[in-house]
């Protein structure tokens, strides 16, 4: 079970839970391993679950190809035929999970899988059979059929699963089904899991480096072989700058203040975090770890929104956003046709925010300021009354209308529809940045930001004019993060019209 965020006023002197949008200087062995060209990760899980269903579909459809080709022109439809090939399908999917072949290491291997491939399919048809037999059923079925179907599953089942590990093995190459590992620790404790996990003879960790606060011999400058990169301040940024999918922080369990300063500074990622419990005399029971190859470690922090939840929020995110913009499109005419009616200057307006784990993105807006007063950094907060807003500008502003072409952003990826909404990158509050305000504020870029959210249902829209309000949106941001799901998505999205209609706090 991973364990709850640090609360955000909770933080040590210094602020450890919150980290400058002023990018961090590395030291030059770190920046080239950040500034390599690495490639977006591919999910395992997500990977072995698309091959489940391909397979699944293929059992399926070569069953109904070889009954249509043999079957129904003499005997039509008869849909007992589909009932069998559904039955069927299920049960290969189930062989195949048996005997273990639903793991990227399998898929590399064309001895390994295609032989289990072929007992597993064998297995099934010769149960099938068993029980049709038992069943005194085995005259009612058709010999070619099954015969056929045994055959043509097997070789489009083959052929499929060897241009999977060719797939496989070229994303590999390119790093995509690597996890790309950093260590924190350098002591003893640190080149002990650094062997460890290259003791693994088939290991899908990649460690780029070690970071360590100690810069004494208890912290030298080469782990077994892994050079050390910098303090954990370092570590934020160069996860902020290059891909990383695990921290394994390698203290042990009775440097408790140290293990908890960790976890203040390491919470704000979008990364899994794990304590790694290779060396800790204290054992717990087997069922307390979860295990990264054979090392026993226990969760700390789990990235929020991964694997299938993610491919299921960035699909639901951009067919929802494609089927708004076409609904809306007579109020994004009209609301441009205004603009250029009332003012001078561009319909659109461009601004810099923070997007996830803090990048930079351009987010669109319909223009509601006089284009010499553009102010794409956000630096002044637009306040009631502000001279600059145009009289179009104030209805759309009031009404959100300004933020509708922020769907072009969901259906690029920038945005999702529901998230923490994503602030400008130099917007003030009492003369301070908002990180500077609030403990933990990067906290809420471990996902990607969207176009509404729990905060804006709730009342926390428009200005920030008081470190309160701030604080709430963050708090609020946070519960979304830690609560999220689809139905969550989709009662939020239901209940921004209805927020809509309060406009206090918008100018």
């Amino acid at each position: 079970m991973a364990i709850a965020a640090p609360p955000m006023n909770g933080a040590p002197p210094g602020r450890p839970g919150s980290h400058s949008a002023v990018p961090r200087e590395l030291g030059p062995l770190a920046r080239k391993i950040a500034e390599e060209p690495i490639a977006d990760a591919i999910s395992p899980v997500v990977l072995t679950g698309v091959a489940r269903i391909v397979e699944f579909l293929l059992v399926v459809l070569t069953g109904a190809a070889v009954h249509a080709v043999w079957l129904y022109p003499s005997e039509g439809f008869e849909p007992i035929y589909l009932i069998i090939e559904l039955a069927v399908a299920t049960a290969a999917i189930l062989a195949f999970q048996m005997v273990d072949i639903y793991n990227v290491q399998a898929f590399r291997s064309h001895v390994y899988q295609l032989g289990r491939l072929w007992v597993a399919w064998t297995a099934v048809f010769l149960i099938a059979l068993a029980l049709s037999f038992f069943a005194k059923h085995e005259y009612f079925f058709s010999r070619a059929w099954t015969a056929g179907w045994y055959v043509t599953g097997m070789v489009v089942l083959f052929a499929f699963r060897i241009g999977l590990g060719w797939l496989v093995r070229h994303w590999a190459d390119q790093g995509r089904l690597i996890r790309r590992v950093v260590i924190v620790g350098g002591g003893r404790e640190g080149e002990a899991l650094v062997r460890a996990i290259g003791a693994e003879a088939h290991s899908d960790l990649r460690i780029c480096g070690v970071f360590d606060d100690r810069g004494d011999d208890r912290s030298p400058s080469v782990v077994a072989g892994v050079p050390k990169l910098g303090t954990v301040d370092d570590l934020v940024e160069f996860t902020r700058r290059t891909r990383v999918d695990l921290i394994l922080v390698s203290l042990p369990l009775t440097a408790e203040d140290r293990v908890l300063q960790m976890a203040r500074k390491l919470w704000v990622l979008p990364v899994d975090v794990r304590l790694a419990a290779h060396m800790n005399r204290l054992r717990f029971r087997p069922r307390a770890y979860s295990y990264i190859g054979n090392i026993p470690v226990l969760d700390i922090f789990d990235k929020p929104i991964a694997d299938w939840n993610l491919v299921i929020k960035s699909v639901f995110d951009r067919v929802a956003a494609f089927l708004i913009l076409v609904a809306i499109s007579p109020v994004m005419l009209a609301t441009a046709l205004a603009i250029k009616l009332d003012s001078k200057g561009p319909v659109f307006f461009k601004q810099r925010r923070l997007g996830f784990n803090n990048e930079v993105i351009e987010v669109y807006k319909f223009r509601s300021l006089r284009h010499e007063h553009s102010d794409p950094d956000a630096k002044r907060v637009v306040t009631k009354g502000d001279d600059r807003v145009t009289r179009v500008g104030r209805f759309i502003r009031k009404t959100s209308i300004d933020e509708l072409p922020q769907l072009i952003n969901v259906l690029r990826g920038d945005l999702s529809l529901v998230g923490p909404r994503p602030h400008a990158i130099h917007a003030p509050l009492a003369n301070k940045l908002w990180d500077d305000v609030v403990d933990g504020y990067f906290a809420r870029h471990r996902v990607k930001p969207g176009i509404t959210g729990w905060a804006q249902i709730n009342g926390w829209r428009g200005e920030l004019d008081t470190p309160e309000k701030l604080q709430q949106r963050v708090e609020h941001d946070l519960y979304y993060i830690e609560n999220w799901s689809l139905l969550f998505d989709l009662y939020i999205l239901l209940r921004t019209p209805f927020a809509l209609l309060e406009t206090e706090n918008a100018y």
